[in-house]
């Protein structure tokens, strides 16, 4: 039995974590933290360092600004942490590497299975297409509340395509600027806003006279609750490191 504590327990995507560890066998919610609420079915503590419930591993859906605290704690009492929280600073992103030299790190920057098979996908893709001169496209499209943009999943999803193609690929953003022709060394990445959109992402292969789409759409929040638990499940015991989804899925996208 994987013991959890679940940091942002109160937030929505708190809420749908701890809904779907109710129905699993394998693990429960030890307890919460949040600043903001509480529980019928574990303590809640207010911040990481009045917590003294022994756990297995720590899921993270919480803010940016939560994130430092939550490192010292994991760090202090050796509880692996799966950081799901997004839009990190680079100097909190620095503090997550120095904490993964202490105490086991998962973070990804989208937590589905099938977006994580989409990263294999699209490399897959590009190694064929890209060398028969096919231009590669990204666009994702979100929420009218969706603060970031582009996502941090169409950053990943690009970075995924150079990481097979050699970094030959630099990113344009936005083209309104200039007045020139796309050159076949860019990806370009497109966002869009609007309504309640979960997450849709598409990835344009276009050559001469033929397109290849590959696209995800998230129809609910808890594609990334079950990949969260699922990388709870596989980062629980494990020695200090940085890992990724693509570590907890690797039986299956192998």
């Amino acid at each position: 039995m994987t013991k959890i504590i679940m940091h942002g327990c109160s937030g929505k995507m708190g809420h749908v974590v701890c809904n779907l560890v109710k129905d699993d066998n394998d693990c429960v919610i030890a307890a919460g933290i949040d600043p903001f609420g509480d529980s019928p079915d574990f303590t809640v503590y207010k911040t990481p360092a009045l917590c003294d419930t022994e756990a297995d591993v720590i899921i993270d859906f919480s803010t940016a600004s939560a994130v430092p605290a939550l490192l010292d704690y994991a760090v202090e009492k050796q509880i692996p942490v799966v950081l799901c929280t997004t839009g990190l600073s680079d100097e909190i992103n620095a503090k997550v590497k120095e904490a993964s030299e202490k105490v086991a790190i998962l973070k990804s920057a989208n937590m589905s299975v099938g977006v994580n098979l989409l990263f294999s996908l699209v490399q897959k893709a590009a190694l064929t297409l890209a060398e028969s001169g096919f231009d590669i496209e990204i666009v994702e499209k979100h929420h009218n509340q969706k603060i970031d943009a582009p996502s941090g999943t169409a950053i990943a999803i690009a970075d995924a395509i150079n990481e097979a193609m050699d970094s030959r690929y630099n990113y344009v953003y936005d083209r309104s600027q200039v007045r020139e022709k796309r050159t076949n060394t860019e990806i370009g990445i497109h966002s869009v806003r609007g309504g309640n959109i979960v997450g849709e992402h598409d990835v344009i292969f276009a050559g001469r006279d033929e397109i290849i789409e590959i696209n995800h759409k998230a129809m609910s929040k808890e594609i990334f609750a079950v990949g969260a638990v699922k990388a709870a499940k596989f980062l629980a015991g494990k020695p200090a490191g940085f890992y990724t989804m693509k570590d907890a899925l690797k039986d299956v996208l192998e």
